[in-house]
């Protein structure tokens, strides 16, 4: 058998919507065959300095190690500074994007469309996966 490959992933996700990053994140961990490194910043470990700076810093470290940002399109992150500095962050270091288009949203924001390396996939646990294996 072949050596599997393990992948760091960041997940982006606004804190409000904590469900999405829980389902992505369990997809995932029951995945057979697939090896992962979670990168992203969960509400239940937040990072230490709360100013913007440190912030920015903190997002920063996290998305450095990654191989691929998964960005969750729902129109919230339309009006997520903080989402919009992790798309533009992981342009400027060179990451990989995969946006996700949630279930039942038809809307997506422009900018995760525009930072996606590939066209949106669809919420469903296979999808996701197909495109992490695919491109990172």
């Amino acid at each position: 058998m072949a050596l599997l490959k393990r992948r760091m992933i960041f997940i982006s996700h606004a804190w409000r919507y904590d469900d999405h990053y829980r389902t992505i994140e369990r997809w995932l961990n029951e995945e057979p065959n697939f090896i992962w490194s979670n990168s992203s910043v969960p509400n239940t470990n937040a990072l230490p300095d709360k100013t913007s700076a440190g912030l920015s810093r903190g997002m920063t470290r996290q998305i450095t190690p990654s191989q691929v940002v998964l960005i969750i399109a729902g129109m919230y992150a339309n009006h997520s500074a903080w989402i919009e500095y992790e798309i533009k962050e992981a342009q400027r270091l060179g990451k990989k994007i995969i946006g996700i288009r949630p279930r039942g949203h038809e809307r997506t924001p422009r900018i995760v469309q525009d930072a996606s390396i590939c066209p949106l996939v669809s919420w469903s646990r296979s999808s996701v996966i197909r495109a992490i294996r695919t491109y990172a």
